[in-house]
């Protein structure tokens, strides 16, 4: 197949590189000028849609989104494959989508989550919105890229998933990280802790997957330093869509929002470029006041 892939960050090479290594000819933009290995570059992000059967574009927010969308739409085939993975607004989304089926295209909006690690392994879980004919076109691509895909409604359902997705992981990581750093002052063993919050009602995938202390539960972030599988201004970008979205519709989401204050204090002072399971050292050096 012909596929097109526009943004090659952290997310998008390894994602292009795996469709590529199962076969698939890709032809790569990104505006950074990055180059993927078997990932033929293109010069400009029509030229890597032109012609091909599926566009994928993993691309940094909304605005970039519509921007890129008004530039590759005009070039492509018809009934071709507009695949977006990036995590935007939903608006965004469904107005992207409206423009893509208007040129006859299919359009499938389709965040991931798994972090850098899932793009690498293609492990990624993909929560895709659009027609069932559009889904069934990117499942083949799915299956190299991820290990799960869902298809959650039409347009603009795959980023309504996400951000309420990412809304629960965002609260759950604070949460884990107070009682870790509340366990600590209490001079608990971490491992201890983590024996019993593991099997215990307080049990998440943010202590049994993902565990924010170093060296206690599977592999993490926190035993590499805190370098970023998921960084924590992209939390942040996650948390404040869920709260735009929740204005939207009117629901009510008081721990959402005291999330997106806490990752805001956290990114401004020292967690940005750092994973979002940093919280933890974050919150274990503030003392409490009153």
């Amino acid at each position: 197949m012909e596929i097109g892939f526009i943004g090659l960050g952290n997310m998008g090479a390894p994602m292009a590189r795996n469709l590529a290594a199962a076969g698939h000819k890709v032809h790569g933009y990104d505006v950074t000028g990055i180059e993927v290995e078997h990932v033929t570059p293109a010069t400009t992000a029509a030229e890597a849609a032109a012609t091909r059967a599926v566009v994928v574009t993993m691309l940094p927010d909304g605005e970039v989104l519509r921007r890129v969308a008004g530039e590759i739409i005009p070039f492509m085939d018809d009934d071709a494959v507009f695949l977006d993975c990036s995590t935007v607004d939903v608006a965004t989304a469904r107005a992207v989508a409206e423009d893509a089926v208007t040129a006859g295209l299919r359009a499938v909006d389709a965040p991931v989550s798994g972090g850098i690690a899932g793009a690498e392994a293609g492990t990624l879980t993909f929560m895709a919105g659009g027609t069932e004919d559009g889904y069934a076109a990117a499942l083949p691509l799915f299956e190299i890229m991820g290990g799960r895909s869902v298809h959650c409604g039409p347009s603009g359902a795959g980023q309504a998933a996400k951000i309420c997705n990412n809304l629960i992981l965002g609260v759950s990581m604070i949460g884990v990280c107070e009682a870790f750093a509340l366990a600590e002052k209490l001079e608990l063993d971490p491992q201890k802790v983590f024996d019993v919050v593991s099997t215990s009602s307080g049990s998440c995938w943010a202590v049994n997957s993902y565990c924010p202390v170093p060296g206690v539960g599977p592999k993490s972030p926190a035993d590499n330093d805190y370098q970023p599988g998921f960084a924590a201004e992209l939390m942040l970008k996650d948390l404040r869509l869920a709260q735009a979205a929740a204005a939207q519709v009117h629901a009510e989401t008081p721990l959402g929002a005291q999330a997106v204050r806490l990752y805001q204090a956290f990114v401004e002072d020292q967690g940005r470029g750092r994973d979002f399971s940093a919280m933890l050292p974050w919150l274990a050096g503030r003392d409490r006041t009153g």
